[in-house]
């Protein structure tokens, strides 16, 4: 019944359905793996993809091609097969500058080239930081350059970044011949290239923002946390906690009370002190923190308080990463002076500081908290949650014993699909199981290390496209514009297809280009009587060449709060690298890959 009245209005209502999609991604009403799986439930209600249709994406190459490249890069990480660059680039930053900065770009657009970008960045986003502390600049000056020569690295090789995967998966739909895993190499590199002496000659149009961790090295962060208990006859009793002069002398802030183990933090503006109360003041005079045999400590008698303890403690800046384990959660929620013993001081989003919802506003990929607490507890919350510390480079125990075979499994995989040896989504597969059993990383941090976010994108858009195939909405949309194009040159055309692919992943997933696109650019080559390949690499580029806005690529929103940015940094900067990417490919995939 509902097949059948849908039926004469199946372009309309999927051409309605994408749009109102790609409004949700550009707007963000939720998250882009549940605004897609929404979209894919009102075609399964209209009946315009089946259950089976949905059930076949499942068995699409590219999301376990992915899933399996990121335990693979994971085992990179955790086995610190990169430790020693991170420590070679920290080391060379103050004594060769400009020469560091350039090998740093192009060692990770090379790494990029055979790993995901998102682990890679968050891996060099507190490299970066140090060595902008060592070259005395801001942070802000190499963080942009750090995801930028990773989306370059990334259109070096088909295993570069998950778009190029998922394209080629959805060209190969199409009746393509798969792509070879370097067969995009000679346009990446000289991409790749153009871009980083883009971000080197371009350096002055890279602002000067001041961040928490660019303006504290680690030893000006230390500060020490005092907790004393308000005694029965304190003249503290019965006053408001703000107004006690003690704890608001220029050695001491006050940063919570403790009742009955209950913090009254969100509240401490109208804390009205009790005998037992328990007062927390932060201080960096180390006079004050004089330590008796026994270990407690002596405060001033005037203060009439008894001191129950003091620790070290550390300011440092934490980003919260695609795999976080406190996503969508707030930190009222979360408790984590009761379970870490750490004070969130700060949250940022955006270049914007959240202080009126430190406490409610929801955490989002790439939000940054300014955290307080003693070293050892922010890094045990750091390794439970996966976050990132932002301060300086991770202190995780890395298996360095096992990292040649991480490096060895990453080449034999690599060099398994150029020799041609099995379909890359297989040696993938086989390389992902090969670092499990090596315990090169553990089942638990390859399961937290796949950012399940994007897989479920990628299979809702997925089945979106098979959506667009049933009601025939690639045919009609190439009918429409294809007379328009056809008195035009086949280089016009490729123009046109790389700037709408460009212009959208500006505003909405990538991802979701690659799916909705590359059929319609497929469609169009064939309509013109060209070959469809060049048109795909067109989409394959222009769907990772995101530079102009924050919000177009994950790696852009990672270092959007950690260098402190305005939106309209990217866009500075990002115009410049689009115009140069647009050029060089229009140039290039013509010769490359003839009409």
């Amino acid at each position: 019944m509902i097949a059948s009245l849908v039926e004469p209005y199946g372009a309309l209502i999927v051409t309605a359905v994408i749009a109102i999609l790609f409004v949700a991604f550009a707007r963000e009403w939720r998250s882009p793996e549940v605004s897609a799986a929404v979209a894919v439930s009102v075609l399964l209600l209209l009946k315009i993809v089946s259950v089976d249709d949905v059930l076949g994406v499942m068995s699409n190459s590219a999301p376990i091609t992915i899933a399996a490249m990121f335990v693979i890069s994971a085992s990179l990480v955790r086995t610190g097969a990169l430790e020693a660059f991170a420590r070679w680039v920290t080391a060379g930053a103050k004594l060769h500058p400009f020469r560091t900065f350039l090998l740093f770009l192009i060692a990770i657009a090379v790494m990029s080239a055979f790993m995901n970008n998102t682990p890679l960045v968050m891996l060099m986003i507190p490299v970066a930081v140090a060595m902008a502390r060592e070259m005395e600049v801001s942070a802000s000056k190499l963080l942009i350059p750090v995801s930028f020569a990773a989306i370059l690295g990334g259109t070096m090789t088909l295993i570069g970044t998950s778009t190029n995967i998922l394209v080629d998966s959805v060209a190969q739909r199409a009746g393509m011949a798969p792509f070879h895993i370097f067969e995009i190499a000679p346009l990446g590199l000289v991409v790749a290239v153009a871009g980083i002496i883009v971000m080197v000659l371009c350096r002055g149009l890279l602002p000067d923002r001041t961040t928490v961790s660019s303006l504290m090295s680690p030893e000006q962060s230390k500060k020490f946390v005092l907790e004393a208990v308000i005694e029965d006859n304190s003249p503290h009793v019965g006053k408001q906690a703000r107004d006690v002069a003690a704890f608001n002398r220029a050695d001491r802030q006050l940063i919570d009370v403790l009742r009955a183990t209950f913090s009254l933090r969100r509240h401490l503006n109208d804390v009205v002190l009790q005998p037992g109360d328990v007062v927390v003041l932060r201080t960096s005079v180390a006079e004050l923190l004089s330590m008796k045999e026994e270990g407690d400590l002596n405060v001033p008698e005037s203060d009439h308080m008894q001191a129950l303890g003091a620790r070290s403690s550390s300011v440092v800046e934490v980003l919260i990463t695609p795999t976080a384990g406190i996503l969508g959660k707030t930190l009222r929620h979360l408790r984590l002076r009761r379970r870490y013993g750490v004070y969130p001081i700060a949250l940022h989003r955006r270049g914007t500081n959240l202080a009126d919802r430190l406490e409610t506003a929801p955490l989002e990929v790439g939000d940054t908290l300014l955290m307080e607490g003693a070293s050892e507890d922010m890094q045990r919350l750091v390794e439970d949650y996966d976050l990132l510390n932002v301060s300086q480079p991770s202190e995780r125990g890395f298996r360095r014993g096992r990292a040649p075979i991480a490096i060895a499994v990453l080449i034999a995989v690599v060099f398994g699909a150029a020799m041609g040896l099995m379909e890359i989504a297989g040696l993938a597969v086989i390389g992902a199981a090969t670092v499990l059993v090596a315990r090169c990383v553990e089942v638990d941090e390859a399961v937290q290390a796949v950012d399940w976010r994007i897989l479920g994108l990628i299979v809702a858009m997925l089945a979106i496209g098979v959506g667009m195939e049933n009601v025939g909405l690639v045919e009609t949309i190439v009918g429409a514009i294809a007379p328009h194009l056809a008195l035009l040159s086949p280089l016009f055309a490729l123009g046109v297809v790389y700037i709408l692919s460009s212009a959208l992943t500006e505003v909405v997933t990538n991802n979701a280009v690659a799916v909705i696109v590359t059929p319609v650019a497929i469609g169009l080559a064939t309509s013109l009587g060209v070959d469809p390949r060049p048109f795909v690499v067109a989409v394959m580029f222009a769907a990772s060449a995101s530079f102009l806005t924050p919000i177009g690529y994950q790696t852009n929103t990672l270092v959007y709060s950690a260098g402190g940015y305005k939106f309209f940094d990217f866009v500075k900067i990002g115009a410049v690298m689009n115009v140069v990417v647009f050029i060089v490919s229009m140039v290039m995939i013509p010769m490359i890959w003839p009409f």
